[in-house]
C-alpha cells in the first residue's frame, strides 16, 4: 500500500507542477486559455493574479513530492497527511467558488492519495 500511496502522491504532485505552469506560464496563451475556459482579455486582466495561485500550487506540489521522498516513515505520513488535506480545502474552496471541475481534477486525486496514506502502513 505504502507504493500506491506514493505513486498517487506523485501523481498528484505532478498534477500540481503542470497547474503551475499553466498558471504561471502559459495562461495568456492558447493552452492556458482553453484549460480554464477564457477569453483573452480575462486572461490579460488575470495574469498577475493567476502566477500567484500558481505558486502556490507549486508549493502544494513540492510538500507532496517531499512526502514522497522522506526517507523517515513517519515524518513523510505527516507531510503526506497535511498536504493532502491542503490540496482538498483548495478544490473544496475551488469548487464551491470558481468550478466544479476543480473539485474533480484537484480533490478526487488528493483524497484517493489521502486514503491510501491513511491505510498505508509505515
Amino acid at each position: 500500500m505504502l507504493f500506491v500511496r506514493n505513486v498517487l502522491l506523485g501523481l498528484v504532485g505532478v498534477l500540481h507542477v503542470y497547474i503551475l505552469v499553466l498558471e504561471m506560464f502559459l495562461w495568456t496563451k492558447p493552452k492556458g486559455m482553453k484549460a480554464f475556459r477564457m477569453t483573452a482579455e480575462k486572461a490579460k486582466d488575470t495574469a498577475v493574479l493567476a502566477a500567484n495561485q500558481g505558486l502556490y500550487n507549486g508549493f502544494l506540489a513540492a510538500g507532496l513530492l517531499w512526502a514522497v521522498f522522506q526517507p523517515n516513515a513517519e515524518f513523510s505520513k505527516q507531510l503526506a497527511l497535511f498536504f493532502c488535506l491542503c490540496v482538498i480545502a483548495a478544490a473544496a474552496y475551488g469548487g464551491y467558488s470558481v468550478s466544479r471541475r476543480i473539485l474533480v481534477i484537484q480533490g478526487v486525486p488528493a483524497l484517493l492519495a489521502l486514503i491510501a496514506t491513511l491505510l498505508a502502513t509505515s
